[in-house]
């Protein structure tokens, strides 16, 4: 069991997920499920100015393989420079994409279909830059999902030995069945990862209530480092400056 994490603080990431260039909030990672809440910088700035200290940023269409937004992930970046740290994720699958990810100034870039894909290329990723690499495993049951969701991508329990062995720095753990859909984290998954690795692991998907953000809370002497929150806050469940207290009490 991990005791990476003794801080009482669970650190918030509020997503940006970009698609055709605005910022998108989908249910289960149905591509056609897609509801537009406009300009990510504006998103962005928000989530800023209530007090984040991370971003979540998503290229949605690079996940699904059907284009990219990286002009507008730029002009993201730039923006919230010196303001908060973005966390990147969405279609980082080669040397080109990592490369392209990391000279945009990104303080952590998320690895997921690759890893299950190309694990020898993830492995290399993990072993030359370290910290700044995180694996996304989203998981239907114990069965990992990629490709933007749409294909089976292995065994969990399999694949994160694997990235073990590779020295993996952190895990961003989502629940497929549980995102966009405000039906409570999925916290036996996440508890059942977090015995398996002394690395940090980011919470990701269902998050639909401040009793929610407590739960995870009180897994943070366990190994849970983070929370991603996304549809709840667009939605106006609550803000993230109150969200941001519980995290923190």
């Amino acid at each position: 069991m991990s005791e990476f994490n003794t801080s009482p603080t669970l650190t918030l990431f509020p997503a940006v997920d970009i698609a055709d260039g605005k910022a998108v909030r989908l249910v289960q990672g149905e591509a056609d499920s897609a509801t537009s809440y406009g300009d990510p910088v504006d998103a962005a700035s928000d989530w800023a100015e209530q007090g984040a200290e991370w971003i979540h940023l998503v290229d949605l269409d690079a996940a699904f393989g059907r284009g990219e937004n990286r002009a507008v992930i730029r002009r993201v970046i730039r923006a919230m420079r010196g303001r908060l740290s973005v966390e990147l994720s969405g279609g980082i699958r080669d040397d080109e994409s990592l490369e392209r990810a990391v000279e945009m100034g990104v303080k952590r870039i998320n690895l997921g279909t690759a890893a299950l894909e190309n694990p020898e290329w993830a492995a290399a990723a993990i072993s030359r830059y370290g910290e700044l690499i995180a694996v996304g495993l989203d998981v239907r049951g114990t069965t990992l999902a990629a490709r933007g969701w749409t294909r089976e991508g292995g065994d969990l329990w399999t694949v994160l030995e694997r990235l073990e062995e590779a020295n993996c720095s952190r895990y961003v753990v989502t629940d497929v069945n549980k995102d966009g859909t405000l039906k409570g984290p999925n916290i036996e998954l996440l508890k059942s990862v977090m015995e398996r690795t002394d690395r940090p692991v980011i919470a990701s998907g269902g998050v639909s209530s401040l009793d929610d953000v407590a739960e995870l809370r009180e897994l943070v002497p366990l190994g849970l480092e983070g929370a991603i929150i996304g549809k709840a806050l667009y939605s106006g469940a609550f803000t993230l400056r109150e969200a941001l207290d519980v995290a923190g009490d």
